[in-house]
């Protein structure tokens, strides 16, 4: 009996098991993810976010504990979006100017419109109400 053919088998199955794993990979970083691995990427109760004052008009401030980011076009105006990444469900970890930074895969996300500027995140943040009720901001939901 030849050795050959048992060879050619486990090649066979090495290739498989490879291929496998492989396609695992790609499928645990696709670009066609609408929120990544977040379950919630939005506020499910209006969250009291302090100040308005404290966005800057022209700018923007990233809200870690609340995973919110707001921005201020205009005066009296704001506008805020989830500040986890829609590539894999990070949270966003800075903002520079209208620009917000997705740590783990580099991901970068305009602040005023939520449009997503870098990949690998394809699709924009999901933007949330907001309000400001008696010079504090409000966001989520019957904000």
């Amino acid at each position: 009996m030849s050795g050959q053919p048992s060879a050619a088998r486990r090649t066979v199955l090495k290739g498989a098991a490879l291929a496998g794993a492989a396609g695992l990979g790609v499928t645990a970083c696709s670009t066609e993810s609408k929120l990544g691995h977040a379950e919630e990427p939005t506020p499910t109760a209006p969250v009291d976010l302090g100040a308005a004052d404290a966005v800057p008009v022209g700018g923007a401030r990233l809200y870690r504990e609340e995973r919110l980011v707001v921005s201020c076009p205009a005066e009296g105006r704001y506008k805020a979006f989830s500040a986890q990444c829609t590539h894999a469900g990070c949270p966003l970890d800075k903002v520079e100017g209208t620009e917000a930074n997705c740590p783990c895969h580099g991901s970068r996300f305009d602040v005023t419109s939520g449009k997503a500027l870098k990949g690998p995140a394809t699709v924009p943040l999901p933007e949330v109400p907001i309000t400001v009720r008696d010079g504090k901001l409000v966001a989520g939901p019957g904000a």
